[in-house]
Parts: structure tokens; sequence; C-alpha cells
């Protein structure tokens, strides 16, 4: 047997929360990958955010040593995915780079959303999937049930279904035998040039920025080969050292067809070495790329602002660290009147945003203010031009503007069949348009809409929780770009209009949109000495109006009785000053105002 004859490469593809992470420990303790007085929960999900939210971020790898039943030793390379929809193009290049995959569904939950789209991506690279039932030890499991649907859904036996327990440790080594057995040996070419996939990176402070790679032909080998590139970027480098995770970093000599390790380039920048792309060497390297290599596309922008100004610093330090690790995160210095100087970044989706906010809060210990999330608009102007804008205070003058075109998605959600009312007033209110359908198995519905991605980023998720009691899930991706009745809806506080409060609405939501937004404002500016009107406002038009009273101080107090002339000269000095004072005094916008935003379906 080859040494290629010898690997297997797969994945684990789940749901959150159905088990992937707690059976990849098994996996890693019954090969001995690592030392039981090394070992710990959750082993392959570094970060602390992974271990508290129960969902992996960060694509991880490790090569597993297994002595089969058949009396050889095979390598097995487990490629840990993201297990969010927000990074569906990392889990695709992992995919790319295996064999086979493992599918975990939760006995007590059945096939969810995230589940569907990730084995329609496997299936798409044409990869072996190996099923899997998690969880089999719940009082709520029904074992028999879910691995029908998994059978019916996969066209394969029952039988076929492996029923384990991950956290008690039952019917792990079947899982392994099903991988040594079902999973192809890596298909390529010996001695073709070197082609190798980069699935993951992450930087070194003394190595630069390190590639996650599966050769896919040929070999690499260390310094003495000389130089590589990498082709989509063009970019050359000397490799300081390569080799395999086991889980940790284990220098080597080469690696070879099949094999998957990592490359350490000694670049400075991890927007050099793009998820996707193919590395090869410099002499008689390869002259087509491998397929599938596209750019990180943020879905979704927000400004990020510190509350102290002073704090500008350490946020742009904080950021670039952050970007070392994170190449779908996009920067770009922007300043707001109401904020003052900050930054507008790019995410890939509202959860990415939710993570890098949270990091930045707890690792560098920075108080942020962020604004409202916004998608990028495509603006038709009337000169011809298109403009894309991501902020709406940029969005050009309505004279200006001949059409807005806002990205759809395809939206799929997958329930029990006694919430398709509740989802489909929930979709419809939210612009949503039904396209069909399914009945995968008894009980369950799965429902394809197109919905704009504006109305996806704000509170959808949890309004979709709430009215299914927990039990939807759900998963989209981009579809297309289509015009729509959109207004810019500015907000004024004191007459003075706020850039960061503005929103892109549609037209027939506006004036519904700007009366929630006043009336939660109310609620969360403080009472100055003067009257402070709050307005929402499409161009010259105030589509909803409140107003904060004034405080008011007792002005008559000391007038016990006597002439009423006197008690109106005192009435009416008060009022001339609450007009001078409201002439020159500024309204200070709490934090809570920019939040307001974000939630506004209790109003």
């Amino acid at each position: 047997m080859t040494a290629a004859e010898s690997i297997r490469n797969f994945c684990i593809i789940a749901h959150i929360d159905h088990g992937k992470s707690t059976l990849a420990d098994r996996l890693l303790e019954m090969t001995f990958t690592i030392e039981d007085r090394k070992m710990r929960n959750q082993a392959l999900d570094s970060m602390d955010l992974e271990r508290e939210r129960g969902v992996t971020i960060k694509a991880s790898a490790v090569r597993l040593d297994y002595d089969a039943d058949d009396g050889r030793r095979y390598a097995l390379n487990l490629i840990d995915t993201p297990g969010h929809v927000d990074f569906t193009y990392e889990v695709s290049r992992a995919l790319q780079a295996c064999e086979g995959a493992v599918l975990v569904v939760d006995a007590t939950q059945g096939i969810e959303a995230q589940t569907l789209a990730n084995l329609y991506l496997a299936l798409e690279h044409d990869l072996e999937i190996i099923p899997v039932l998690n969880k089999i030890d719940l009082p709520a499991a029904d074992p028999e049930a879910v691995s029908e649907a998994v059978a019916e859904l996969l066209g394969i036996a029952v039988e076929d279904v492996i029923a384990v327990s991950a956290k008690a440790g039952t019917n792990i080594r079947a899982v392994l035998e099903a991988v040594v057995a079902r999973v192809p040996s890596p298909r390529g070419i010996d001695d073709a040039p070197a082609r190798a996939l980069v699935f993951d990176s992450h930087y070194d402070a003394y190595k630069g920025v390190i590639a996650y790679v599966r050769v896919m032909d040929g070999r690499l080998t260390g310094r003495s080969a000389g130089a590589m590139k990498l082709m989509a970027t063009n970019t050359r480098f000397e490799p300081i050292e390569l080799g395999s995770f086991r889980p940790d970093m284990v220098p080597g000599k080469a690696l070879e067809r099949g094999e998957v390790g990592y490359v350490a380039t000694a670049l400075k920048s991890v927007r050099d070495v793009q998820v996707g792309d193919t590395i090869t060497t410099v002499e008689q390297g390869a002259t087509e790329a491998l397929a599938g290599y596209a750019p990180a596309k943020p879905m979704v922008f927000a400004g990020v602002y510190p509350v102290l100004s002073e704090d500008y610093e350490e946020l742009r330090d904080a950021l670039d660290k952050l970007r070392l690790n994170d190449a779908a995160l996009v920067i770009e210095p922007e300043s707001s009147v109401a904020l003052g100087p900050g930054f507008r970044c790019g995410f890939l989706g509202l959860f990415h945003m939710e993570i890098v906010q949270e990091r930045l809060e707890r690792e560098y210990d920075l108080d942020l203010l962020v604004t409202a999330p916004s998608v990028i608009y495509e603006v038709l102007r009337t000169d011809g031009n298109v403009l894309q804008v991501d902020n709406p205070a940029h969005l050009p003058d309505a004279g200006e503007i001949d059409e807005i075109h806002e990205p759809w998605m395809a939206l799929t959600v997958w329930a029990p069949d006694d919430y398709i009312g509740p989802i489909m007033e929930l979709v419809t209110e939210r612009r949503g348009e039904f396209v069909k359908m399914d009945f995968p198995n008894p009980g369950r519905v799965m429902l394809h809409y197109q919905i704009p991605l504006g109305e996806l980023i704000t509170e959808f998720y949890d309004q979709l929780k709430s009215k299914t009691r927990g039990y939807a899930s759900m998963d989209y991706h981009f579809e297309r770009y289509l015009p729509g009745d959109l207004v810019k809806l500015d907000v004024l506080v004191n007459d003075s209009p706020v850039d960061a409060l503005s929103l892109i609405v549609h037209e027939a939501k506006a004036y519904r949109i700007g009366d929630a937004l006043t009336r939660r404002l109310k609620k969360v500016i403080p009472r100055q000495m003067f009257k402070v009107p709050l307005q929402a406002a499409i161009g010259n038009r105030v589509v909803a109006r409140q107003t904060v009273a004034a405080l008011r101080k007792d002005v008559l107090s000391k007038c016990y009785g006597g002439d009423v002339s006197r008690k109106r000269k005192l009435l009416e000095k008060q009022k001339a000053g609450k007009k001078r004072m409201k002439r020159l005094g500024n309204v200070d916008i709490p934090q809570e105002a920019f939040l307001a935003v974000l939630n506004l379906g209790d109003e």
C-alpha cells in the first residue's frame, strides 16, 4: 500500500450544537492524538467564544494515526469546519480539501437547515457521506424516526446510519472504521507540478502567516526546494517551515500528495494568503490554479466607534491585530458628526459582526458603539454612473438617484409543520416572496423564499425563533440584486440630522419605522431644560415626530400671592431663557439611542 493509499481526508459537518466538536474530541481520544492530561472539552476550539457559544468559528485541522481492524495503520486528516452560515465559503474550501464528510445529526432535534445546507455543499464536491446519529442516550432522543429521515434523505439503508453518543463515547470506533472503509484515498498525480489548496490561515508573530493546506498534486518540500508562490495573488515567498497538525504544529521535511498540513510563509498579512488560493513552486510550478477561488466578500457593514474619542488609537490597533487573523474583515476609517472618528467595517454576516465586536470588547478592553448594520446598495444615478453605498449617510440626494438596487437572498426555513402560518406571516412582513414548500418527512416542512438582505439582518432570526418556540432553523445565500422603492430615512434631534442614525428603508415601511424609532429615542434621550423635538424625515418631508418634554423649574415658588403680572413676567423670562438655551445647547445622545435602531420590534 502506497503512502497516499493509507491517507483518508474527511471533515465533520453539522448544524450548530449537534455535537460536532464533542465527536471530534472522542476521535482524538480514541486515536491517542492528545495525551489524557492535556485533553479538554472542545479541544479543537481554541477561542473562549467558541466554547461559550458552542459553535466553531475558525477551521482547524488534526492528523489522527489509527490502527484499523484490517491490521493497517491509516493517517486520518480531520478538518473541523466552521458551524455558521456566515462562513459558508470557508466550509466549501474545507470540503474541497476532503474526500469524505461525517454528517452529524442530533437524535433529539433531527435534520435542520444548516445540516441540509452543508450536506448539499458536500454533495456538490462529490464527497462520500457517512451519516452519524448523535445524542442517542438523551431521554428526548428518537433514534428510529431520525435514522429513517436521514436514510431517506441520503437514499441509503437505515442500517448504514451509525448511532453514537459522543458525550458518553458510545460506538465511536464504528465511525473511524467507516471513514477507513468508505472514504476513498486522495486523488491526484505524484509526479505533477506541486499544487496545494489553502483552506485556512492564521497569523503567527514569529513565522508570519501560517497557511493550512491540502496537497492535491506533487509534493511540497521545505526551504531547500526554493521559493513558492500563491497563484491568485502572484505573491512569492520563501517557506520558513512546513509540517502537520497533531494537533499542535509539528515540523516535517515534506508534504506528499494527499497530505494535510501547514506552510509557514513569513508573509505579514493574511490578505496575501486568501482561502481558496493555490500554492505552487516558482521553479517548475503549476500553470493552472485549483478551481473555486473567490475573494472573501463582506455582506454587512456597520460603523464601529470608541465611546471615548481618546480610545481611537487603541481601537485602530485592535482592529489591525484582529485583521491579521481574519481576512474577511474589511476596515476603513470614517468620521461621524455625532460620534467623532471611527471605522466602517465590513463583515460576512451578522454573526461575524457579533463575534468581532465581542472580541474587541473582551480581548482589548474597549467600550464600543456600533451603528445599525447596513448592506451594500447599488445606486444608479441620473448621469448613468453606478455607485456602491454601504453607509446611508453617503446616499446621494433624491434628485440625483434614478434607481436603488438591493441584495436579495435565497432563504430556506426548516421547521415543524405546525408553524407554517407564523413563519409565512413573518417573512411576508419582511417583504419576502414565497418560492415553494417541501415536506421532506412527516411533521417537518421546508419553506423556500426570496428576501432582501436588509430585512434579514435586523432581528429576523430572533423573531423566527420566538414565533416557532426555538424549533425553526434557517439558511440563506446571495441570489441577485433587484431594484426597490427605497428611501433614506434621516433622524433629526433638536432640528439637527444625526448621520449615525440614518437608515435606508422601503418607502412603504418608512412611516412605521420612523414612528417606532422616534418613540424609542424619546425613551432613551435624557430630558433637557428645553423641549427636544425628534423627527424622522424623508428629504424635507417629516414622517414621524416625538418631543422630549422639558425639565421644569418652579420659578413661581418665591411668589406667595401678589400681582399676577409679576408671575407672568417671571414665566416670560423663563420662556425666553429656554429659547436661548435651545438655540445654543447641544443634546447629548447616549449609546442606547444608537442601539435603538437595532431592536425596533417591541415598538
